[in-house]
């Protein structure tokens, strides 16, 4: 019995002195390892309250879209942008609030907003947002700009789209064979690819366009 009491004071004495030797450390990793759970789940909490004021926001601008309130678009888009620029809410409101904007006119706002989507967003909002932002370019009469546009980078889906404007872009600047170039390109993938406008439809107009350039397809 003596034996197995001096045995299990061995035990207890080299528990004691690792314990001397690692127990700062890892009582700090169960703390870093604490302190992360909590941070990670405080942070899902909070990413997912912010979805949920966001999705009501973007309700009311909705809303207000469909009504054709300009004013109340406009501030929910702004309301959007400032406090929840980070959510795909905030990113469609600017949409939104910019065809709002274009539809009435107002051209400068719709510009603010779609170079606010296009600098914010990301994937297809971004695409969406540079290509509907240089058509207002386009109306403008600020071609260059809206070239410099058209020639960032974008996904792989959005090629005959982003083609075709540029193709636009170009026939308006008066530089007719760049722009059956882009014409063509336009046409080759729009075949390959499903996001062409109207799908037939939209192969037929840009061939309707090379046409008008006086050069068929």
């Amino acid at each position: 019995m003596a034996h197995l009491d001096l045995e299990e004071q061995e035990q207890i004495d080299s528990l004691k002195t690792w314990w001397k030797m690692y127990g700062n450390l890892v009582t700090g990793v169960v703390v870093a390892a604490s302190i992360a759970v909590i941070a990670w789940q405080g942070w899902n909490w909070y990413q997912r309250n912010q979805a949920v004021q966001a999705a009501a926001i973007y309700g009311v601008l909705e809303q207000a879209a469909a009504l054709r309130d300009g004013q109340k678009v406009k501030s929910a888009a702004g309301e959007l942008a400032e406090k929840f620029g980070g959510t795909s809410y905030a990113w469609l409101g600017a949409l939104v609030a910019a065809k709002q904007s274009f539809d009435s006119g107002d051209l400068k706002t719709a510009r603010a907003q779609l170079t606010w989507a296009a600098d914010n967003a990301k994937d297809e909002v971004k695409d969406l947002a540079r290509l509907r932002l240089a058509a207002v370019l386009l109306d403008e009469k600020a071609y260059d700009e809206a070239l410099k546009q058209l020639e960032s980078p974008h996904a792989a889906a959005f090629d005959a789209r982003f083609l075709e404007l540029k193709g636009d872009v170009l026939t308006a600047q008066g530089k007719l064979p760049e722009a059956r170039t882009a014409y063509k390109a336009a046409l080759e993938k729009s075949e390959t690819t499903t996001t062409a406008r109207g799908g037939g439809a939209g192969r037929e107009l840009l061939r309707q366009k090379l046409d008008s350039l006086g050069e068929t397809a």
